[in-house]
């Protein structure tokens, strides 16, 4: 675009006349009107003619933004450097210096950055406190990112002292704790109590932490009304190309994911977009996340009819496209999961939405109609704990037949293993793990002689924690082995070096375990009664060996050390494993597809019919509340045999101390627990 500047703009700014709120505002204009290079211009102008202005340092911050998004990032930062050296004390561009030496690839600068804005605010004033918890979170992202978890958690330690009420830093900080196997993992101190860490934390992490569905929900729907928040710019009104479709025409399937590619959830479901009958579905995938060309994302591109790349599109832009294109079902695969969507899904680009498989539990959104489970992960007395109906498969995951293996397979030796042992392993990664998992797995080692625990690696802080917590236990942390990160077909091909896959509780195995179950490796779970935690069980019993799937930690600990002491046992699980893989319904994908799209069916005539399911949200912000006092950490709520009344205790509790009157009915909007 050519642009123009007037020139009476170009006098005033060349002489002095033209005041920084008259620039700025100038800039805002002529952006909207002539384009960014406009703006350069007009800003390069400015700066060489008004190098005596006392806010010649705000106006070089702007114009570093203006090169920022320009892409001239060298630019950018000569602008910035020159805004600190007139005032030192300017945080925002301490905060965006930092942030342009790691776009740049460097991590070590962008810390430094930060760290000096830290030590030059002394005052305490509003501004100084948003600067310094803003300089304290980019530190504790990049040092995350870096695998620097121990001085990721200082920081955010430090910024949730100055203000306890940041969602992002919340969350972060569990999972960070998580991730590195720091139990209890929900640690309150003085300026920073139980219910803030509870309610900040987000629903994968609170998956991790307890198998409390009532929780999951509570949880899911205060994120859902925290960080996604109410629709922005585009909300779909009408949905007149997916209403105009009708007749025997296939159903526009939309498949909204940042994973088709080298991923979990694109190993899970290559084989089924293969699988699809062209005749009953027509395919769309609407890919936002990191832009991937690996051979499973061209695999998976060549199935659909339809396939878009929307991670570079605004939410409103996305929603009008798949809007546009007449998607009558829309396949939430990501969830509450990285680089999710979940904003472009609440503008409601279809008619119908569904939650599968990228995220393992509910949405508690207001737009998620259904979500596909199957008969062991939800029974019918669980439904109350979803704010979707629910749909079932024979089998709630997808699985790839046509996963490639390596052929070379590895020995014992070569993976550190010892010859003779009993080989027990996880594969899960090491936020799954909590301490009631881990002293099971200790206590199994112990009772089953010459075993070893064959575990992913994870960050060397959270190996050494795990080798230090099994010496303090008497157990010798040799016994603890853990396996390098390997692309997935040479991952998958040391599967048979182990005896026997060791679930973790309550964020179980997913694709962890039907890799182990498709290399021929008996698993041991434990179920209980959330989303995360039956997810195993159901593939363990789609599989052929119901008998593994366990009901209590003692069941778990006890067929785990009679399966150790029995290899004989372990070796007849894995021949009927392989003998049984052709026909199981675990890796009957082209079953899965014909269901799938059975039910694809069956929503859109509810949609057709006006039945659409509404989602039950009511009231879930007194069961947040109540589970505040819940010590998730130190309790094992699945001997709790009465769970419904556990809950009901605690809402009671609640009555009591709110001293609601009898006639108030402050029962009623409890549906979920209690019965009228």
């Amino acid at each position: 675009m050519s642009y123009s500047l007037p020139p009476n703009l170009i006098a005033d700014a060349e002489k002095g006349s033209l005041g920084v709120l008259d620039l700025i505002r100038a800039a805002e204009q002529i952006k909207a009107s002539q384009g960014l290079l406009a703006v350069l211009a007009l800003y390069d102008i400015w700066v060489r003619h008004n190098q005596g202005n006392p806010l010649l340092y705000a106006v070089l911050f702007n114009f570093s933004v203006a090169q920022m998004d320009h892409g001239d990032l060298d630019a950018a930062r000569q602008s910035l450097e020159e805004a600190l050296a007139l005032n030192l004390d300017f945080m925002p561009a301490y905060i965006n210096l930092g942030r342009l030496h790691e776009r740049q690839g460097n991590i070590k600068e962008a810390a430094i950055k930060w760290s000096a804005a830290l030590e030059r605010m002394a005052a305490v004033t509003g501004s100084a406190i948003t600067h310094k918890t803003t300089a304290l979170n980019q530190i504790a992202r990049v040092m995350e990112d870096s695998q620097q978890d121990e001085t990721a958690e200082t920081m955010l330690r430090q910024s949730l002292e100055l203000d306890r009420h940041q969602r992002e830093a919340l969350q972060h900080l569990v999972a960070l704790r998580q991730r590195q196997c720091e139990w209890p993992v929900v640690e309150p101190w003085e300026r920073v109590p139980r219910d803030a860490l509870l309610a900040g934390m987000s629903p994968l992490s609170v998956a991790a932490h307890a198998d409390d569905p009532m929780l999951h929900l509570a949880t899911a729907w205060n994120y859902n009304r925290l960080d996604v928040g109410l629709p922005g710019a585009g909300f779909i009104e009408s949905h007149w190309a997916a209403r105009e479709r009708g007749g025997d025409k296939p159903l526009r399937i939309g498949y909204l994911s940042s994973d088709l590619r080298e991923h979990a959830v694109g190993h899970l479901t290559a084989e089924l977009f293969e699988e699809h009958d062209a005749n009953a579905v027509e395919l769309f995938a609407y890919s936002c996340g990191i832009k991937a060309n690996d051979a499973l994302c061209q695999r998976i591109k060549s199935r659909f009819e339809h396939w878009t790349d929307i991670s570079d599109l605004s939410d409103a832009e996305a929603a009008r496209r798949i809007a546009d294109d007449g998607i009558q079902i829309l396949i939430d695969l990501n969830g509450y999961t990285r680089e999710g969507r979940t904003k472009l899904v609440a503008l409601r680009p279809a008619p119908v939405i569904v939650n599968w498989l990228g995220y393992p539990g509910t949405m508690g959104s207001p737009y998620h109609h259904y979500l596909v489970a199957d008969d062991w992960l939800i029974s019918q007395e669980s439904e109350k704990f979803y704010s979707e109906k629910v749909l079932r498969l024979p089998c709630y995951q997808p699985n790839d037949r046509k996963r490639v293996v390596a052929d070379a397979k590895p020995t014992r030796a070569e993976a550190g293993l010892p010859d003779e042992a009993m080989v027990l392993c996880c594969f899960n990664g090491l936020h799954k793990l909590t301490r009631v998992t881990f002293e099971s797995w200790l206590e199994i080692l112990q009772r089953v002689p010459g075993s070893v625990l064959w575990l992913l690696s994870g960050a060397e802080g959270a190996q050494n924690r795990l080798r230090g917590f099994a010496a303090a236990k008497g157990l010798d942390p040799a016994r603890l082995i853990f396996a390098g990160k390997l692309a997935n077909p040479f991952h998958l091909a040391r599967y048979p070096l182990a005896d026997l896959f060791l679930d973790t509780f309550p964020y179980g195995a997913h694709t962890t375990a039907s890799d182990a179950l498709w290399m021929g490796v008996p698993v041991l779970t434990l179920s209980g009664r959330s989303f995360a935690s039956r997810v195993c069980g159901s593939l363990v019993r789609s599989a052929g060996l119901p008998e593994l799937v366990c009901s209590s930690r003692q069941e778990y600990v006890g067929r785990a050390v009679a399966l150790g002491r029995d290899r004989e046992k372990l070796v007849s699980y894995r021949r009927q494993l392989q003998e049984g893989r052709d026909s199981c319904t675990l890796f009957d994908t082209t079953l899965l597809a014909r269901h799938l799209e059975e039910l694809y069916r069956r929503m859109w005539q509810d949609f057709e019919r006006g039945a659409l399911p509404k989602p039950d949200l009511a009231n879930l912000d007194v069961y947040l509340e109540a589970s505040a006092d819940a010590d998730h950490d130190a309790m094992d709520l699945l001997a709790v045999e009465d769970y419904e009344n556990w809950w009901r205790d605690k809402l009671a509790k609640r009555h009591r101390f709110r001293e609601i009157p009898p006639d108030a009915r402050l029962w009623r909007p409890y549906t979920r627990l209690h019965n009228e």
